[in-house]
């Protein structure tokens, strides 16, 4: 609008007008003195402002032909996709094995970034880092396409999903603006073990891969991604696991996010987007109030640390039956179990001798609620594993939904896959299937497609 006004006081001034002193004089009293940054000039707006632009920015960025299915995808062509060892959009894949082998020589130095921004390695034992690597992902790493809710992520979080068992500070890869050393992109991989199928590979999980929303035009993800592929080759690991929201060639799998409410009302003061359209808040009510006030399966209580060996042996046993799963360590349970405040929580049932015969573990992920005037968090719980030789699922998962609940934990929201054996249960407890998919990837490796029902790996992200 300023540059319409401004093209149109020129053509008034060429043409002779009497009021050409007064509207040079306009003229120049917006204009800045020198170059404005532009992060500084959208700095100075109203808040207001601000989250309009960004919201524009947002969607402008997602495009308006982003596929949501595999026919759709198909149609898009993926220049940077093709360049790399993943499977092809429409290919049948009925083989096992390797994309690419191992290259002869890996580069060794970093992959070129644009002119003004530097590679950094993120200590993330350094308090003032994480605290910045915080505020990159709660102000870009997503939200919802009304920009009303977005997430919010711990310090504790982040390093409870980055700092598992065999982290490398190496792959904590950050860019950084040069002349103010802001941090702007990020991506991360840890270390596991998995088995899909008959192979079991030592292989990364990555994570986290974000760009400052005001910078997606510059292209920096392809290289984040290349930059982190290099670093992990250097350790010897040639193959991958990712998930993602969004349709990339090519899914290995995709699963569904169910949602049950844990506080209606204040779900649908927010209008959260996983909720079904045209209910009214007594339905609501009706439906979503109807959890026991206490937990039922005797012998339910939090877990310690030396629940480890019974937990493992009750995750390996029930792991088992799926194509793509975790190989867990006793310090990988640890790790990933072992309640954190405000983080992880997980529950054992424990038998009569002693013995442990079931688990059940969710963890913890806030949202902040923009431009509400009463509501300003959310706080969901997302399955983690549940398995049990004794009690049934379905009372197991119903007690986590009560504990979650619970006035000392405070969640709105659980959340599960239709992964593993969870449909048994999502229905019956009143989970409501949402429009948000999981996609899930494997980097430099082929083997066929797989069904929800077969997946028994979940990655906090």
């Amino acid at each position: 609008m300023a540059e319409s006004q401004t093209d149109k006081v020129q053509t008034e001034e060429e043409g002779g007008s009497l009021k050409k002193g007064k509207q040079k004089q306009k003229k120049d009293a917006w204009r800045p003195q020198g170059k404005r940054d532009p992060f500084e000039l959208l700095d100075s707006l109203p808040e207001s402002e601000q989250q309009q632009f960004q919201r524009a920015l947002h969607l402008f960025s997602l495009g308006t032909t982003l596929p949501k299915t595999l026919q759709q995808a198909k149609k898009r062509i993926y220049r940077f996709w093709e360049t790399q060892p993943v499977p092809k959009l429409g290919e049948t894949v009925t083989t096992h094995g390797p994309i690419a082998e191992g290259a002869a020589s890996i580069r060794e130095e970093p992959y070129s970034l644009p002119q003004g921004f530097s590679w950094d390695t993120l200590d993330l034992s350094s308090p003032p880092v994480l605290k910045e690597l915080c505020s990159l992902l709660n102000e870009n790493f997503t939200e919802d396409d009304d920009n009303t809710i977005r997430f919010e992520f711990s310090e504790e979080y982040l390093q409870w999903a980055l700092q598992p068992p065999g982290w490398q500070v190496l792959w904590h890869c950050g860019v950084r603006v040069d002349s103010n050393k802001k941090l702007v992109g990020f991506i991360a991989a840890v270390p596991g073990d998995v088995r899909f199928y008959e192979t079991e590979k030592r292989v990364v999980q990555v994570k986290f891969l974000c760009v400052h929303k005001r910078l997606r035009l510059k292209r920096m993800t392809p290289v984040l991604i290349r930059e982190l592929t290099r670093r992990v080759n250097q350790q010897g690991l040639g193959q991958a696991v990712y998930t993602a929201g969004i349709l990339l060639p090519t899914p290995l799998s995709s699963c569904r996010q169910w949602n049950r409410p844990l506080n209606p009302r204040k779900l649908m003061e927010v209008n959260y987007p996983g909720l079904k359209q045209n209910m009214t808040l007594q339905r609501m009510f009706s439906l979503y109030f109807s959890l026991p006030k206490m937990t039922k399966t005797q012998g339910l209580r939090q877990m310690t640390r030396d629940d480890a060996p019974g937990i493992r042996s009750l995750l390996q046993e029930s792991l088992g039956q799926f194509h793509l799963r975790p190989l867990l360590s006793q310090q990988d349970v640890e790790h990933w179990l072992l309640p954190r405040e405000n983080v992880i929580d997980t529950y054992v049932v424990e038998g009569d001798s002693g013995a442990l015969t079931g688990v059940v573990s969710f963890y913890g992920v806030s949202s902040t609620v923009l431009n509400h005037p009463i509501h300003t968090a959310l706080r969901a719980a997302h399955l983690l594993y549940v398995a049990s030789t004794a009690t049934d699922q379905v009372d197991l998962v119903e007690d986590a939904l009560v504990l979650a609940k619970a006035v000392s934990k405070g969640f709105d929201l659980f959340c599960a896959l239709d992964a593993m054996n969870n449909t048994g249960f999502l229905e019956k407890l009143k989970f409501n299937v949402s429009h948000t998919e999981v996609h899930y990837y494997l980097y430099n490796w082929m083997c066929p497609r797989m069904t929800p029902d077969k997946v028994g790996l979940i990655i906090p992200n």
